[in-house]
């Protein structure tokens, strides 16, 4: 038979029985990590390892640390003390792995690999016995470490300005965030108010309105942390398309749109000499085109006295009789709502200004407001706006869609057709 040798132990100089590193694999990183073991200098003045902990924390994901890795630095972290974090100390953690596997109610596997992913960020590093177990002694006067051996958090000290610089990326990523949030919620507000606003207007076709109330439905999802930077400003892109659309097709009236809601408003048996004592239809703030009438201050005479225009002239704001309207008569005019609005001594600018908070309050858009202040200038404008106001609170057949029927008074101040002193003499006629 042919005979089979046994193996015997290997020799003591074979060299495939070892592991290089102490029983750690060898590499660049490896020895960085011991080089700033060995260099470790102490922290500095006026930082203590706590610091550390809640860069650490503050940091969080942005620089490669999850829960269960924040959770064991600051287990470790608690276990030195203010002496190891000094200069000629090194902060080593020396308490066998199983007791902190069962303080931590995890394996030891477990801690090995937390402690893996903590050095691959260069938080931690070891400094091994030879037969990797961790143990030291404390100096019984002093309380410093004579000897020690387990995890070495001396690099933690060394990644600290890294991780500044990762708490400020962090936080320019944070404020971008929120205020791209911020524009979301505002575009949203604007577009459920337009929406509405085309709902309740007269004449108007919902099946016009169904596909842009479809597609915010489709772009009003919850605005999370977990939705990117990226993905949230593409939501922000989609939003300010929306609103541009429904801008156009709410808030610009058409000359036809325009014409169909005169005659609608012609066809009810009110006063049909000049506006309906009831009230007109009201325009809105904030125009960038401002009207000649407008251009001069609240307190010129323009507002008080103008004489009145030829039957030729073609300005819808000369024709509307804004000019025949005095301060003292708009204010006596005004709802309780809007003068609770105003100053001491308010001018007319105070007016606009009253009418234009108060627009919210009726569901008038900015979109509206705007077109009013274009066709009539803002004093025009605020005057429809407190004649809607007042229509509001009229015992018959009050005015349940402010926002249609302050665009109707629009409407009709483009065709020539509002008479706002008059509508203001019947209201001061009904107050007295």
């Amino acid at each position: 038979m042919p005979h089979t040798p046994t193996l015997g132990p290997r020799p003591t100089n074979d060299l495939s029985s070892y592991r290089p590193g102490g029983g750690r694999i060898a590499s660049d990183d490896y020895r960085h990590a011991m080089h700033l073991c060995e260099t470790f200098a102490g922290l500095e003045e006026g930082v203590n390892r706590y610091d550390l902990l809640l860069l650490v924390k503050k940091v969080g994901q942005a620089g490669g640390f999850t829960p269960r890795m924040i959770q064991l630095l600051d287990y470790y972290l608690a276990y030195t003390r203010d002496c190891d974090w000094e200069e000629g100390s090194r902060p080593i953690v020396f308490q066998s792995l199983s007791r902190t596997a069962l303080d931590l109610g995890v394996s030891e596997r477990q801690i090995q690999k937390l402690e893996a992913k903590l050095f691959e960020i260069g938080a931690l590093a070891w400094r091994d016995s030879g037969n990797h177990k961790r143990y030291g002694r404390r100096d019984p006067d002093t309380g410093r470490i004579a000897y020690a051996y387990g995890v070495d958090l001396s690099p933690l000290a060394e990644l600290r300005s890294a991780l500044e610089q990762k708490l400020h990326e962090k936080k320019l990523y944070d404020e971008a965030w929120l205020a791209t949030k911020r524009e979301i919620s505002g575009l949203r507000r604007q577009i459920r108010g337009l929406l509405q606003e085309a709902q309740a207007e007269e004449g108007r076709d919902m099946a016009t309105v169904a596909p842009y109330e479809a597609e915010y439905e489709e772009i009003a999802i919850q605005l999370r942390t977990h939705i990117g930077l990226a993905e949230l400003r593409r939501l922000l892109a989609r939003h300010v398309s929306l609103q541009s659309e429904l801008l156009a097709v709410v808030g610009a009236v058409g000359k036809a749109d325009a014409d169909a809601v005169s005659r609608r408003t012609t066809l009810r048996p009110e006063t049909r000499k000049g506006s309906s004592r009831s009230e007109p239809r009201f325009a809105h703030y904030n125009s960038t085109t401002p009207s000649n009438t407008d251009s001069c201050s609240p307190a010129d005479p323009c507002f008080q006295e103008s004489v009145a225009e030829s039957p030729e002239s073609t300005d819808p704001r000369q024709g509307s009789g804004v000019q025949h309207v005095t301060l003292a008569m708009a204010l006596r005019a005004a709802s309780g709502r809007l003068t609770e609005l105003l100053p001491s001594q308010p001018g007319w600018d105070d007016v606009v200004e009253a009418a234009y908070r108060l627009r919210s309050r009726w569901g008038i858009s900015q979109a509206s407001w705007g077109e009013a202040c274009s066709v009539l200038g803002r004093t025009g404008a605020a005057l429809c706006l407190l004649l809607t106001d007042r229509a509001t609170e009229r015992t018959d057949r009050p005015v349940r869609q402010p926002a249609a029927y302050f665009r109707g008074l629009v409407a009709k101040g483009r065709g020539g057709e509002l008479r706002l002193h008059a509508s203001l003499f019947g209201l001061l006629e009904r107050n007295d």
